[in-house]
């Protein structure tokens, strides 16, 4: 035997994406016994709650088209009929199926059933191929599909995919590779039948909730389903990435067009939301920058000069980016060290008369003592300074960054410039709105990062659109 001989071949068209919170607007079964099918039904469900204008221009389900249409209650008995006794196939099948779970749940009842998953089946099948979702399959083998999106139309489609694979693979194969498409991923006990299957294979960000809606943990991902699913699998280990995995109760994802917007948008919110599990920095307010005032006869020559929120076109002789006080004076001290200058002059130590407790030492070179000028102590100074200096940023003026997603068809564009975002559009209207406000950059030092390890692949570089001059009015 190649595939189950009794199968029900599922689709449900849904609210959304949260098996727990969101419901069922349409369903299809088609139950095949022996290569046959024995039964084709489908119907329209009242979810019970407004359908997102979003959902309904996507599948065409609108308010009006299920508001008389009968609760899943009043359907579960004739539903649990055409699925007793059959293989549970679907398309990212533990979404279909958790959905069913959790509304038999509602009903009052509780159902169960091995489960298939035609993206598993396709991947073993055609492992040559990256992409496997519906759309690439009816693509790729020409499969018919009259109503895509529709629940019915979708089921279809899954049966024809099943049959040419019936006709293409020797039994043995198809058995093994069905075995694997059976065969259920690893999640957190904690988290509900079907509430990861629907996450994309897209960029994007996603957020990690505990007990009482706590938010855990935000974090970005290339492909948001890989990341994930690579998250969560720790539940089983040991350790703190164990312990969040197994405190997670639900996840939540958010799609970007590429990964430079799946980091910004990951910086923005782990700085607004505050997560538990996520390591919490000092504030980008209170961002600032050293400043070096040479020739001083006395006193410190180093200043801290605060630079968040403000134009980098108006630095001068600023040097480093820095969240806090410990962090600038353990940068001097290092630098004390290396070039013996002294720890007074730096403003590490209190002013005093003779010479610094490091010059005693002979680790000062003795500008507290007179045995060299300021002069001198302060150019060894600029020159460990020079190298903590901010970036140059590369272009005379902005740039527009691009991201498409092939996957989605989502495009971003992000209008950069001097390690500032100055704003980011989904439409070339947007982003023409966008160029006409001559945005001037704020200083974001999370941003700022993030966007010198980006460019500092020199592919993106290239791939950056100089718009040239300047972003002032």
């Amino acid at each position: 035997m190649s595939l189950p001989e009794r199968l029900a071949i599922v689709d449900v068209e849904t609210t959304g994406a949260n098996p727990v919170r969101d419901r069922v607007t349409e369903i299809a079964i088609l139950r095949v016994e022996h290569g046959r099918v024995v039964e084709r039904w489908e119907s329209l469900v009242n979810p019970g709650m407004p359908i997102p204008r979003m959902i309904q221009e996507l599948i065409g389900i609108t308010d009006a088209m299920v508001a008389g249409a009968p609760a899943f209650a009043e359907l579960a008995a004739t539903v649990r009929e055409l699925l007793d006794g059959c293989v549970f196939v679907a398309h990212n099948a533990r979404f279909d199926y958790g959905f069913i779970r959790n509304e038999f749940a509602r009903a009052g009842g509780d159902f169960d059933a091995p489960v298939l998953c035609t993206v598993k089946l396709s991947r073993a099948l055609h492992p040559e191929h990256h992409r496997h979702g519906l759309d690439a399959l009816i693509a790729r083998h020409g499969l018919q599909c009259d109503a895509r999106h529709r629940a019915m139309g979708d089921t279809e489609a899954l049966w024809q995919f099943a049959r040419l694979v019936s006709e293409s693979f020797p039994p043995e194969r198809l058995a093994a590779a069905a075995a694997r498409a059976m065969k259920a991923p690893a999640r957190p006990p904690g988290l509900p039948e079907g509430a990861i299957e629907g996450l994309p294979e897209t960029p994007g960000v996603y957020l990690l909730y505990g007990e009482a809606e706590r938010l855990l943990f935000v974090g970005k991902g290339a492909s948001l389903r890989a990341r994930v699913m690579d998250h969560l699998s720790a539940a089983g280990r040991q350790g703190k990435d164990a312990a969040l995995a197994r405190a997670v109760r639900r996840v939540e994802w958010i799609e970007t067009a590429g990964e430079l917007g799946a980091a910004l948008l990951e910086a923005r919110l782990v700085r607004e939301q505050r997560p538990l599990h996520n390591r919490q920095q000092r504030s980008a307010d209170e961002a600032f920058a050293l400043r070096l005032t040479p020739g001083r006869k006395r006193g410190a020559v180093v200043q801290r000069v605060r630079i968040a929120a403000t134009d980098p076109a108006d630095w001068e002789g600023l040097y480093g980016c820095f969240r806090e006080r410990k962090e600038a004076e353990s940068l001097l001290r290092e630098f004390a060290l290396l070039y013996r200058l002294c720890p007074r002059r730096l403003g590490l130590e209190p002013a005093g008369a003779g010479a610094c407790q490091a010059c005693q030492a002979k680790r000062c070179a003795g500008v507290c003592a007179g045995r060299e000028s300021p002069e001198e102590h302060d150019a060894r100074l600029a020159g460990a300074l020079a190298a903590v200096r901010l970036k140059p940023w590369p272009w005379a003026g902005p740039v527009v960054v691009s991201e498409h997603c092939a996957h989605s068809g989502r495009s971003t564009s992000h209008l950069l410039d001097r390690w500032c975002l100055l704003g980011s559009a989904d439409t070339p209207a947007e982003l023409d709105a966008l160029l006409d406000e001559r945005r001037v950059p704020a200083f974001d030092a999370d941003l700022s990062r993030i966007l010198q390890r980006w460019f500092a692949d020199p592919a993106r570089m290239a791939a950056a659109r100089a718009l040239g001059g300047s972003t002032e009015p």
